[in-house]
């Protein structure tokens, strides 16, 4: 056997599958559409997370500042205790980051589930089956399966 032959695998249904090796089944995974559409979305999400912290850093912290009637910038809020400081203005600039962010992504997840429903039809429901019929000598309405009319106590054979 020499090294460029190629393997066969086993699946589920008793079919089998040819396998180039280990690079045959990285080339396979790393060029699925899925997995493409996911390093773009970290690129994408990369670049798009410095532009909501920019916002943050450079706009709404210094109109929190405002009417914070505070002397220092929010960011630099912080308690210290024995040497230690706890930055609280910088863990809310982080969380209103976190907050933009997942406001963001709700809306394009919202989006693309909209743009993927336009070309689906909704079902109509289809009415159901009667559960009742008219008896036919006392003109009364029974159950479907009724063989003896509840009001006038005809056989319905």
């Amino acid at each position: 056997m020499g090294k460029n032959k190629e393997k066969t695998t086993n699946l589920a249904k008793g079919a089998t599958k040819k396998v180039g090796g280990f690079f045959g089944e990285f080339k396979t995974f790393a060029l699925k559409g899925n997995v493409m559409s996911m390093a773009i979305g970290v690129l994408i999400g990369g670049a798009f997370s410095g532009l909501v912290t920019s916002l943050t850093k450079n706009i709404i912290t210094p109109l929190l500042n405002c009417f914070g009637k505070m002397d220092g910038s929010v960011s630099k809020l912080a308690l210290k205790v024995r040497g230690q400081s706890l930055e609280f203005g910088a863990f809310l600039a982080d969380i209103v980051n976190f907050l933009i962010m997942a406001f963001v992504v709700f809306l394009l997840v919202k989006g693309m589930n909209a743009l993927a429903n336009i070309g689906t039809k909704k079902k109509e429901e289809e009415p159901a089956a009667p559960s009742t019929k008219t008896c036919p000598y006392c003109k009364s309405e029974i159950p479907m399966d009724a063989t003896k009319c509840a009001h006038c106590t005809s056989d319905l054979a």
